[in-house]
């Protein structure tokens, strides 16, 4: 009875034990079966495989104007403003070492596998599985073959990070890895390879890494020379021997060019004695670089295609979360098409009159180097910058642009801010109007205690004498300084630093201070760029519009990468606009301070800046079509003389001729609500008339 009840048991162990095997061997069936149908879903939407992609190499990105005509090639610079350059070479004319150092350090079983090596990744996933189980290493062991390194880096590059490191996608690059195996040569593979690897520093490709380590052509390396540039390709910035890290401890990149003379000997690619000989070279030598001398290569347009470049970078990285050497390669070989919004009829003339103009003539210069000026026009109701001028005369490649580098040249602007955060504060927060009557007197012994510095009362100096009770076209009008102190200190400067904010300024809180805020005294400073868009607020109705260097970026396909549109946000009521745009045509009529800016019969408005012992030059200002700046000054801050504020006006006046040249003779439409007050009326003539009337 019990041998017939065990039996039983038994047959149902085993019928249990069956039905697990078949319900794990359904569930692998079905698992293997959908991800087989993954991968080939995978596959079907992989990009096709163009071999004319992989194998043409030069394609240069080109910079156009916004007529979408052919301005500049892309020449692109690393952080230290050194060309970043490659040059295409066949295979043949590179060192017999170099394609075989390639070989035995990245992918030693180029020459058998069909363009996806099998056994590396499974030695790979064992390694993997080995270290998380004895050490707990997350990291992972590559196992990308030669094919699929090119692959990723011809069809891939566009590619965000995350999704170059995607499974998605390492299955569609072996995918394509194997078709491509079966269209080209190893070779051909190999010298696409070769031609096309980021290798530190400058480099793109062999020849390019033989002239920047070595100072010679890629045919002329040497074995260890050979070894240490192709030891480059797996880790260019961790191997990269000019750092001061590395400078202090070579042996990370020794090592590194001694494992691949290893491999190199290993994999028969090398004899004993060559391995040897390279090894007890190292020994005693280490390895000897030649850094090249160069002269930069420059831009046909370079105050403006620079910034151009930079700002496409930023913004590549910012959208795709590209890597530096990512966006580096983009630009010298994608073939990117890169629409700008410069005008270069108007940037030609525009550089000629700060190149020529004879108002410099006439400068006495305390400063070895001739007296520089800069300028920007700008588009105010589309955002589009039409001319960039970074500076007069030679400008060598990658210098400073004073139009637009806020960081490194930034410059005090003088009373050109008082109609930002003195005038336009006042009046948009409503704390005065334009014909509100301002005290043009020294500063009461309240107000000097208030804005004390260093133990010392606040006691600025006025080149204008003082004028008593004025109004506030007047004040602006002439330049008064004491009027806008007294008119900050009643809004506050708190009032002023917002609006600061508000017109796009580069300001920091040690900016938040009554010198700064009513006269321009900046701890950092304004750029012509920023004042030419902070002033175009007058123009258009109260909005600020972003600054654009360039309308879109196309990549070699027709894609669109980056687009930008016209953005605005609101820095003043339109009715606070329009008053201040009115205020400013104080400045250039008869007696103003701006008097040299007035051309022909465009309406114009604008206001002169003259920072501290004169060391800076401003005029800014607008027309109904466009907003512009322009700056005069010494690189280094000595003193100059024999120019002022109005000789700025003048070449502002010049330039805006050539920008409003056959546009239709028009001034800007006064929204509804507001009550033009004629000049007679704003003058100081009536200030008693105006004070009876009851009006403040």
């Amino acid at each position: 009875m019990k041998q017939i009840k065990d039996s039983t048991k038994v047959k149902k162990t085993h019928k249990i034990a069956k039905t697990i095997i078949l319900t794990i061997i359904s569930i692998l069936v079905v698992g293997i079966v959908a991800g087989a149908g993954m991968v080939l879903a995978i596959i079907k939407t992989s990009p096709s495989l163009d071999i004319n992609q992989i194998l043409d190499l030069n394609q240069t990105s080109i910079i156009y104007d916004d007529k979408g005509n052919s301005m500049d090639d892309v020449i692109t610079t690393d952080k230290n403003k050194q060309v970043v350059k490659r040059t295409d070479v066949s295979l043949d004319s590179t060192s017999q070492y170099l394609g075989p150092a390639f070989i035995a350090i990245e992918d030693a079983r180029f020459r058998q596998h069909g363009g996806v090596d099998y056994k590396g990744i499974t030695r790979a996933l064992l390694v993997d599985v080995q270290n998380k189980i004895s050490h707990g290493n997350k990291s992972t062991q590559g196992a990308s073959t030669i094919t699929q390194q090119l692959i990723k880096n011809r069809l891939f590059l566009e590619d965000s990070l995350n999704n170059r490191l995607d499974y998605a996608r390492k299955i569609q690059e072996a995918y394509l890895a194997i078709e491509l195996d079966k269209s080209m040569t190893k070779n051909d593979i190999l010298e696409a390879y070769m031609n096309t690897i980021f290798l530190g520093g400058n480099a793109y490709g062999v020849e390019a890494a033989a002239y920047q380590y070595f100072s010679k052509t890629s045919n002329k390396l040497t074995l260890v020379e050979s070894a240490f540039i192709a030891g480059m390709a797996q880790s260019p910035s961790g191997f990269y021997p000019f750092t001061t890290s590395a400078e202090k401890n070579p042996d990370v990149y020794i090592n590194k060019t001694k494992l691949v003379l290893s491999r190199m000997y290993e994999t028969n690619s090398i004899s004993e004695k060559e391995y040897d000989d390279a090894i007890n070279s190292i020994k005693i030598n280490k390895i000897v670089f030649i850094r090249p001398n160069e002269n930069l290569e420059k831009y046909t347009y370079e105050s403006f295609s620079v910034p151009v470049i930079e700002q496409i970078k930023t913004d590549l990285m910012a959208k795709y979360n590209y890597s530096t050497s990512q966006v580096k390669a983009l630009l010298m070989s994608g073939g990117l098409k890169i629409y700008t919004t410069m005008d270069k009829n108007l940037q030609v003339k525009s550089q000629k009159i700060l190149d020529n103009d004879p108002v410099f003539n006439k400068v006495y210069n305390e400063s070895k180097n001739e007296v520089q000026s800069s300028a920007v026009i700008l588009d105010y109701h589309t955002g589009q910058v039409k001319a960039i001028i970074g500076g007069r005369g030679e400008k060598p490649a990658m210098s400073y642009n004073r139009a637009v580098d806020a960081i490194n040249f930034p410059r005090s602007t003088g009373s050109s801010i008082k109609p930002l955060t003195v005038y336009a504060a006042a009046i948009d927060s409503k704390q005065a109007l334009a014909t509100t009557i301002l005290d043009d007197s020294p500063l009461s012994p309240e107000i000097a205690n208030k804005y004390i510095t260093n133990g010392v009362p606040y006691n600025p100096s006025d080149d204008n004498q003082p004028e008593g009770p004025i109004t506030m076209y007047s004040a602006i009008k002439t330049s008064q300084n004491l009027a806008a102190i007294k008119l900050e200190d009643q809004i506050g400067v708190v009032t002023g630093y917002a609006y600061a904010k508000k017109f796009g300024l580069n300001i920091t809180s040690a900016d938040e201070n009554i010198s700064t805020m009513a006269l321009g005294q900046f701890h950092g400073g304004e750029t012509p760029l920023l004042m030419a868009a902070a002033y175009g607020v007058f123009g258009n109705s109260g909005l600020y519009t972003s600054p654009r260097l360039y309308t879109k970026v196309v990549d070699k396909t027709g894609k669109v990468l980056l687009e930008t549109n016209y953005t605005t946000r609101k820095a003043l009521d339109p009715l606070s606009a329009y008053t201040m745009y009115d205020l400013l045509k104080g400045p250039i009529s008869p007696g103003g301070t701006g008097t040299s800016a007035k051309y022909g019969d465009m309406p114009v408005a604008g206001k002169t800046g003259t920072a501290t012992d004169s060391k800076d030059l401003w005029f800014c200002g607008l027309t109904p079509y466009y907003s512009a700046a322009v700056w005069i000054g010494n690189d280094d801050y000595k003193k100059f003389s024999n120019l002022s504020s109005n000789d700025a006006a003048l070449i502002w006046g010049k330039l805006m001729k050539e920008a409003n040249v056959n546009l239709p003779i028009k001034d800007i439409t006064p929204p509804d609500g507001i009550v033009t007050i004629p000049q007679t009326i704003m003058s100081n003539k009536t200030i008693e008339n105006i004070q009876r009337s009851g009006q403040d």
